[in-house]
């Protein structure tokens, strides 16, 4: 008995061993991004080679956006551009992570898109929406009715996937969809006269924007990883400065392949935080001015909605101290 437990502890520790190797050696971070303005805005950074300037070497590559997440549960990249909701639900139900970096929160991006004749939230009272359950259009509607004074049992939901919710929409099926951007949009041009009746704007923190890395390689490569955290704040200085915005929105807008005035309601859409709040919102408090009192809500809807069964620690999804690091340092 004492010879297997010791040949399990040996091949355990070498298994241990491996992984944190691969993640130690000379290779570039492996990052998944997707077409999120808050992410697309990385485009900066590397069509400029700033990454290489200070001194890190990265690679972004590009997926859909829950293809970026599959390949990070798969351990195909190091880390992952994806919500802080969702953080929370691939931590849970596939591989942990680390948020190190907050990019943006959801300012008007996300909506919930009515059909003509359902001029606010209330006048949806007994009627359809066509949501993706489980995820943050589901939550962003159920925001919406609560703002009125209305509950989940007041509407009929139908289970949508996000990318078919335009289509449900102009079918007449639904009275009213909730999506992000680009289905947002799109919904608003596939049915005349539909209107965005309540948005992530109204909302505003319901939704951040983050960098997730996998623990190991956060311990193996945080000197890297702050680096990153450099570059990004070098995009955001770039991008508050309004003379730089029509050099922005063409290597924005070149990446999803549209034009620089249809990115640019997109980009207008997605509050880039500067470092200073970034830094505010880092700090532990309830409300949905903190990352962590914003995913608490997010964590409750995601036990409610069965997504998960047990609430989450969610401290435990985030890191502040790199940003910390970072201001520090300026």
């Amino acid at each position: 008995m004492f010879r297997f437990l010791l040949s399990t502890f040996l091949v355990g520790c070498l298994s241990l061993c491996t992984a944190l190797s691969a993640y130690s050696e000379d290779r570039p971070l492996r990052i998944a991004y997707s077409d999120w303005p808050g992410w697309v805005a990385w485009e900066i950074a590397i069509q400029n080679d700033w990454f290489s300037e200070a001194g890190v070497d990265v690679e972004f590559l590009w997926f859909d956006y829950v293809a970026s997440m599959d390949a990070y549960v798969a351990g195909e990249v190091d880390a992952v551009c994806m919500t802080n909701g969702d953080a929370l639900v691939t931590g849970a139900t596939g591989k942990p992570s680390v948020a190190i970096l907050i990019n943006d929160y959801s300012n008007g991006n996300d909506m919930l898109v009515a059909a003509p004749g359902f001029d606010d939230v209330a006048s949806l009272k007994g009627q359809s929406i066509g949501v993706e359950e489980g995820f943050v259009g589901h939550l962003l509607a159920l925001k919406a009715l609560e703002s009125v004074g209305l509950s989940a049992s007041d509407v009929t939901w139908v289970n949508t996937p996000t990318e078919e919710t335009p289509q449900v929409l102009s079918a007449g099926a639904v009275q009213a969809i909730a999506a992000w951007q680009p289905n947002s949009g799109q919904a608003l041009r596939a049915v005349a006269d539909s209107k965005a009746i309540f948005t992530s704007a109204d909302i505003p923190g319901i939704i951040y924007d983050v960098l997730s890395v996998s623990p190991e390689s956060l311990e193996t490569r945080r000197e890297d990883w702050l680096k990153v955290v450099g570059v990004w704040y070098r995009v955001v200085e770039y991008l508050a400065d309004e003379d730089n915005l029509d050099d922005a929105l063409e290597i924005l807008s070149a990446r999803v392949q549209i034009s620089p005035d249809e990115y640019e309601p997109f980009f207008r859409g997605t509050y880039i935080l500067s470092l200073e709040e970034a830094l505010a919102a880092w700090q532990e408090s309830e409300g949905l001015d903190s990352i962590f009192g914003s995913s608490v809500v997010v964590d409750a809807f995601n036990v409610e909605q069965g997504v998960y069964e047990e609430p989450l620690e969610v401290e435990r999804y985030f890191d502040p101290s790199l940003t910390a690091e970072f201001a520090a340092s300026r």
